[in-house]
């Protein structure tokens, strides 16, 4: 028969001894150190694909192009050091300037279209319960399409004797010069062809962002009386802010790099008035052979979007600071 024996703490006088303090803590701040060089080196192995990916099929040819655009560069291998000399070739041509200014003024027409359009149709089908994912495909069709083919059938359209300026014609509007007119109008054209084939990708993300909105909020503000037209103002476009500025940066981003409409619908003209700056690149590199100069030009434009993002980064950052 065994007797149990409780553990001697003061048979020999002596106070029990405490755990080292300060063994324990350097202990826990070791393991923790461990586990966040696990976590960072798994971190890394994570993201490194996609630093791989993008390093090769987006920084390393911006570096080439940056590199190529301070030389005179041939098909034939004829490679020649001008160092800055094609920017300042460039910003001497008044082509670049004139292309420039066409860009711009079809961005100003196109971004805010596309924005409207695509919250618009967002906004809807948020409100839509019965059939909404038959609506939903309906409406991104035009975004399958390719942009020859919707070229081609809005030239069909917009031409003289097509059916838009036909019907113009009977109510005693038309016929309207679409494709021949002045600047604006023919810009205009441009990008109300290519908001109504892009707005469904940007209205796909406005609407995943509305759904994404908690309903406690809406239902707190419908409780404290807010009408529809306030809780829109007040509540949803507050928390749409986010999702509201990826849209505005990609469709940006896709103003200034317009060319396939542009080369299936006008060809830059009439009298260049839609010769953007992606097509003023093409005509250098493909049609002159001249790569360095448009490398320049190519530069010059990843540098505009660049600052442009910044900005509306910026922007944006602050009104969320306020």
């Amino acid at each position: 028969m065994s007797v149990h024996t409780p553990p001697r703490t003061v048979s020999d006088g002596r106070k029990p001894r405490r755990p080292d303090a300060t063994r324990t803590h350097a202990n826990s701040h070791t393991a923790i150190g461990r586990i966040r060089r696990r976590e960072a080196v798994a971190g890394i192995l994570f993201v490194l694909p996609t630093l791989v990916i993008f390093g090769l099929f987006k920084f390393f040819p911006i570096a080439g192009a940056g590199a190529m655009s301070l030389t005179r560069y041939r098909l034939n291998g004829d490679v020649t050091w001008l160092g800055g000399d094609n920017y300042t070739r460039l910003f001497a041509d008044p082509h670049f300037w004139q292309s420039l200014g066409a860009t711009a003024t079809y961005v100003l027409v196109f971004v805010p279209l596309i924005m409207a359009v695509a919250l618009a149709g967002a906004v809807l089908l948020n409100k839509i319960v019965r059939f909404s994912g038959t609506f939903r495909a309906l409406l991104f069709v035009p975004y399958l399409s390719s942009f020859v083919m919707a070229g081609i059938v809005w030239s069909w359209i917009f031409a003289s004797d097509g059916p838009l300026n036909t019907a113009l014609d009977k109510i005693g509007a038309g016929p309207v010069p679409f494709l021949s007119g002045d600047q604006l109008l023919v810009l205009a054209s441009l990008a109300l062809v290519a908001v109504w084939k892009g707005f469904g990708y940007s209205m796909l993300v406005l609407l995943a962002g509305l759904k994404a909105q908690p309903a406690e909020v809406h239902e707190a503000a419908r409780i404290d009386g807010a009408n529809t037209r306030q809780a829109f103002w007040y509540i949803t476009l507050p928390l749409l802010r986010p999702v509201l500025f990826f849209v505005l940066v990609i469709e940006t981003i896709v103003g200034f790099q317009v060319f396939d409409t542009i080369y299936v619908m006008t060809g830059g003209g009439p009298n260049r008035a839609s010769h953007s700056l992606i097509y003023f690149l093409y005509d250098e590199g493909f049609k002159f052979l001249d790569f360095g100069y448009a490398s320049a030009v190519g530069m010059v434009l990843f540098v505009i979007v660049l600052i442009l993002s910044l900005i509306q980064r910026r922007f944006v950052e602050g009104k969320d600071a306020k």
